[in-house]
């Protein structure tokens, strides 16, 4: 079923439910809108955008924040038949243009807080862009945009009726393009299909359920685990912002009873209740009864440490990637918590597999490449068939993360392909180290990169970031690395903010370049 039909059939049966709510807490702010609602939106934008020209297949850019309009404009684009291309808010100009000439945008549809960023690249994407649509404040409209409001005043809130296809084209999502130029990948509605089966699969999510969104929607992650809830009706919490204090008034006044974050959130919620910053007897979490985290390694002794605070919490992990259509090629499952620190089992419907650099498959125990191969396969890298024919290989995608299976069949991650460090002809995972160094009491997050050495090649080097409020040494960090392999201990040990990006991952290119000269050798010869 195309997805725009399960909205349609969620307005039929559901109408008056409230679908979506939006908090804003730093403005004290709270909206909500019903499946009518939601729906009748989306049929709107629709029809005016095929009315400004916008066929089957055309180009619709969404460049917004998190709020109440961002899933019916995203809706709006699918049903005119339109592809959808949501940019990630962070890009600086020179990316918003590269993404946007790629995908041959027409209609460019984006928030207050970007343009400054368009204001320099404006006319140059107008070889293509045509409209500009402003859901900001009427006052801050630019004057070569429409506002939002203006642009679907007078459109239809019934269905356009456009014919479309399971195997249609849906959706263009850009790779967040931390290492150089973002890829394109091209989504079908097959795929984004799929999504809505494996989340409610793998999580049960029934109409009951209220789940606690907080990733930007711009990524597949937050936006492929609501759609477990919007398969069944479930209503969805839009919170912008993440303090600790607001993310648990949103659980506790909202009824939330499922919350995916990421690790740093679930870090500073910890941080928040061990420093007595926050009472978890003044909040109602009695209905929460999931956690699941995804989006980067999760280390073990986070979970160990959430338990000690929420031992009724069912706990799941994730693992995807944009070219998968997000999350859930493969996870861990709520009934096998054992096995915390394994992101787990072949997802619904998905096959993995493990190869050295000739594509043979590795047995239990042994570290390779991990491939995974089902629906939720992209269909392309959009204008790169060199890249797409590198990574797709008779079905299976090629994911570049290095992993292993355990005897009883579960998936350990062992790190990027292309962070493996090797030091003296050893080959040094930086995930093992981290998940280690988490262990330490006084640490609040790390990174490990390699730098160069003329001597080894690479040696391993830490970025470590002190819990607020605590002394730290470097001799408390090398006196705590004794329990680690001499050849795995750090060589060199900075103190310095560890960056992340929207989602969750350790900006490492970002670190090499700062500490490292992003020196990086060729490892594909450690899978052969």
């Amino acid at each position: 079923m195309i997805i725009t039909e399960i909205l349609a059939r969620n307005h039929r049966m559901y109408g008056n439910d409230i679908a979506l709510v939006e908090r804003y807490p730093a403005e004290n702010s709270r909206r909500e809108i019903t499946w009518d609602q939601f729906y009748r939106q989306s049929n709107r934008l629709a029809n005016a955008l095929i009315a400004r020209g916008i066929q089957k297949g055309g180009r619709v850019v969404q460049l917004m924040t998190n709020c109440l309009e961002w899933l019916p404009i995203y809706f709006g684009i699918l049903t005119s038949g339109a592809w959808a291309v949501p940019l990630n808010f962070r890009f600086e100009s020179d990316k918003i243009r590269i993404c946007t000439e790629v995908s041959d945008a027409e209609i460019f549809i984006f928030g207050e807080e970007f343009i400054d960023r368009i204001h320099s690249i404006r006319e140059i994407l107008e070889a293509t862009v045509h409209t500009w649509i402003f859901t900001g404040p009427v006052d801050q409209c630019p004057e070569y945009a429409i506002t939002y409001d203006s642009f679907i005043l007078n459109s239809s809130d019934y269905p356009p009726g456009i014919d479309m296809d399971i195997h249609d084209d849906a959706a263009l999502y850009f790779t967040s393009g931390t290492t150089g130029t973002p890829k394109a990948v091209l989504l079908t509605h097959r795929n984004l299909e799929h999504a809505c089966y494996v989340e409610n699969s793998h999580h049960g999510q029934t109409r009951d359920d209220v789940f606690l969104c907080i990733p930007p929607l711009y990524h597949t992650g937050a936006k492929m685990h609501w759609m477990g809830s919007f398969i069944v009706g479930g209503r969805c919490v839009i919170l912008k912002g993440v303090q600790p204090r607001w993310i648990f008034e949103a659980i506790s006044e909202e009824l939330v009873t499922i919350v995916w974050l990421l690790v740093p959130w679930a870090h500073d919620i910890l941080i928040a209740i061990e420093s007595n910053k926050m009472a978890l007897s003044d909040y109602k979490l009695d209905q929460w009864r999931l956690l699941h985290i995804g989006a980067q390694p999760v280390p073990p002794s986070l979970i160990r440490e959430w338990r000690e605070y929420f031992p009724n919490h069912e706990y799941d992990t994730n693992y995807g990637l944009t070219e998968c259509t997000g999350p859930g090629c493969v996870h861990l499952g709520i009934e096998n918590s054992h096995k915390v620190g394994a992101i787990g089992l072949p997802g619904f419907d998905w096959e993995c597999r493990i190869v050295d650099g000739s594509g043979n498959i590795l047995p239990p125990g042994e570290s390779g490449e991990l491939l995974v191969r089902g629906p939720g396969v992209m269909k392309e890298y959009y204008k790169n068939p060199h890249a797409t024919a590198k990574t797709i290989v008779d079905g299976w995608l090629y994911t570049g993360d290095i992993a292993r299976f355990d005897m009883d069949g579960f998936i350990w991650l062992v790190d990027r392909k292309k962070d493996v460090i090797i030091c003296g002809g050893e080959n040094i995972f930086p995930v093992e180290i981290e998940h280690f160094f988490m262990q330490h009491g006084k640490i609040q997050d790390i990174a490990v990169i390699g730098i160069p050495d003329d001597r080894l090649g690479e040696i391993p080097a830490g970025i470590i970031s002190p819990k607020p409020g605590v002394e730290l040494t470097k001799k408390n960090i090398k006196d705590f690395g004794y329990g680690l392999p001499r050849y795995k201990r750090l060589r060199k040990i900075i103190f310095a903010e560890v960056p992340r990006n929207a989602t969750g991952k350790i900006e490492k290119p970002k670190l090499r370049r700062l500490y490292a000269r992003d020196t990086r050798k060729d490892v594909d010869k450690l899978l052969k």
